[in-house]
């Protein structure tokens, strides 16, 4: 058997090639003092070097094939921005001034103090927002340092290939795959990443997170790669290059076979209509949800706008922000959740210090934070409001554990219904208010929730972390993170119901919905409207098109009154495999 890595699951596919080693992305940098009269000539040295990497960028973004989405033109942008930004173009700067350092040294530091903020995140999503940072801190290095860049490698040298590396930048990912790189492993990174992001839309089988793995692949070996379960194997043996290469097969029928139900509404075997939504981060996955034909975004996290900045956006950047997402689902209904801050996703300047606490996931976020800080509250609602003028927005406030809570939230959005009426500006008087269910004291108290909202949505990663005390990013416990534990699906049976009750929809955006393990029980619960990333849509359609509710409903309850994890995981699988 040969050799076999394990890493995180970040695009799927079946790839086989030959080994692509790259060499690593950050260069080795030494410091050395600038003396005072050549200080000028370093900082012209930096700006260049600034200024080369845009023009770099520029013509990268010029580049990309006729073939791909013009929005994927969105991940250079991000990068392009970033150069723009005082943090990346002006701080070292004045580093450079201050320590008459050389300018690779004080981007250096600045590099440094910029991924400490990040990796201070619990939040896997923002956590990976420092990977933007080294891509572009390590573009303008090698300009200072006249080194050679990824992309700018021959026209074929990726062609056919599986590319291995300490991590690759959303620019590189574009110039392997306009080379036709059949796929790439990384030592570094994650799911969330703007690299994992468009490998997994332009349908590159990737691996991230791989240990030590520069330690033991070489150049030029025969490789497998297994996005589907984060796998890569060296030196296959035939029987097992002969099973992937089946696999690759199957995949191959499957994806055309997928690809023809996209236009398709997502209706089971007995007429039971479901919706399938999509869950959008920043705007550059709005296009991946148009192509998988999401019947619209059923959870836009807003965080993104509050981060890594000394001031929260004011009142018409979130406002142009949300504006641009209602405009590109053209008339479909986007959910924009208010902001669910907290001590691991906190902005900079002096907020931050209103939302620091000693248990992230048990202080101050969310809608307590909104709650504690209501002019700010206050200028997002404004901004949503508006922004329901030009299409079917719908509000969702996240962390709901009081009425009170809630009757202070609705509250301040009356007000700030008012406010912009004196202003005369328009809005939807009738825009749908609803509420994230997370927090068990939440789903206990569903049906009272569900007689003041519109609509419920179940927010299953926090459900299932708070109800069961467990913490699914620390190692030592995630092992007892479990969707199928009894208690997990009685409280989120009581949510559908409650909702059903007060003739209200619920949907769910935790990542259970994306599960197609999951699919027939939470339709079998009752469950008609799924969010989940684009990329899961159309495997979770074709679960919906071979279900037929009304028997998944009798089999569900036999899974509901089971007392044993074991007995509801043997129905489940039965559920999902009945011949």
């Amino acid at each position: 058997m040969g050799l076999v890595l394990s890493g995180i699951s970040v695009a799927r596919g079946i790839a086989i090639g030959k080994s692509l080693v790259l060499q690593a992305d950050f260069p080795e940098i030494r410091e050395y003092t600038v003396p005072r009269p050549l200080l000028a000539e370093e900082i012209s040295r930096f700006k260049l070097a600034v200024k080369k990497a845009k023009r770099q960028l520029k013509a990268i973004r010029n580049r990309i094939p006729e073939h791909i989405p013009a929005e994927i033109a969105g991940f250079i942008d991000t990068h392009l921005l970033m150069l723009e930004d005082t943090a990346l173009a002006e701080a070292p700067l004045a580093i450079i001034r201050e320590r008459r350092c050389n300018a690779e040294w004080a981007l250096k530091i600045q590099r440094d103090t910029l991924v400490e903020v990040f990796e201070e995140m619990n939040d896997p999503y923002l956590r990976t927002r420092k990977d933007d940072v080294n891509h572009v801190v390590g573009r303008i290095l090698r300009n200072l340092m006249g080194q050679s860049h990824k992309e700018e490698d021959s026209e074929t040298r990726f062609h056919g290939r599986i590319v291995v590396a300490e991590d690759v930048s959303p620019a590189e990912v574009l110039a392997m795959h306009h080379q036709g790189v059949a796929g790439v492993v990384t030592q570094y990174g994650g799911a969330n990443s703007h690299t994992a992001i468009l490998a997994r839309s332009l349908g590159i089988p990737c691996v991230a997170g791989v240990p030590s793995l520069l330690d033991y692949v070489l150049n030029d070996e025969l490789l497998v790669v297994d996005g589907q379960q984060g796998l890569l194997m060296a030196a296959p043996e035939a029987p097992e290059l002969e099973h992937f290469r089946r696999r690759q097969r199957e995949e191959k029928h499957n994806r055309a076979q997928l690809r023809r139900i996209r236009a398709l509404p997502a209706v089971t075997r007995d007429g039971e209509a479901v919706q399938l939504l999509a869950n959008v981060e920043i705007p550059e996955d709005i296009p991946a949800a148009r192509r998988m034909a999401a019947a619209g975004i059923g959870l836009y996290r807003t965080e993104m706008l509050f981060l890594n900045r000394s001031e929260p956006p004011d009142e018409e950047e979130q406002f142009e922000t949300y504006a641009h997402i209602v405009r590109a689902m053209k008339q479909a209904p986007v959910t924009i959740r208010t902001l669910d801050l907290g001590a691991d996703k906190a902005p900079g300047g002096a907020f931050r210090r209103h939302v620091v606490a000693a248990n992230p996931a048990m202080g101050l976020r969310a809608i307590r934070c909104c709650l504690r800080e209501p002019e700010l509250f206050a200028v997002q609602l404004r901004a949503i409001l508006r922004a329901s003028a030009l299409g079917r927005v719908r509000l969702m406030i996240p962390m709901l554990s009081t009425l009170q809570e809630l009757n202070q939230a609705l509250r301040l959005l009356e007000e700030a219904k008012e406010t912009l009426r004196h202003r005369r500006q328009a809005f939807d008087p009738e825009l749908a208010v609803g509420g994230m269910i997370e927090v068990p004291a939440a789903a206990l108290q569903a049906g009272s929730f569900a007689r003041r909202l519109d609509f419920l949505s179940l927010g299953t990663n926090d459900l299932i972390q708070y109800t069961l005390a467990v913490d699914r990013l620390d190692e030592q416990v995630n092992y007892l993170y479990d969707p199928l534990h009894p208690a997990v699906l009685k409280l989120i049976q009581r949510v559908i119901q409650a909702g059903r009750r007060a003739g209200i929809p619920v949907s769910m955006c935790g990542e259970m919905a994306g599960d197609v393990r999951y699919t027939r029980l939470l339709l079998g619960m009752g469950l008609r409207a799924f969010s989940m990333y684009p990329a899961s849509l159309l495997e979770v359609k074709q679960i919906v098109h071979d279900s037929d509710t009304r028997l998944l409903e009798r089999q569900v309850k036999r899974i509901l009154r089971a007392e044993r994890r074991e007995d509801i995981l043997v129905q489940v699988e039965r559920l999902n495999d009945p011949d």
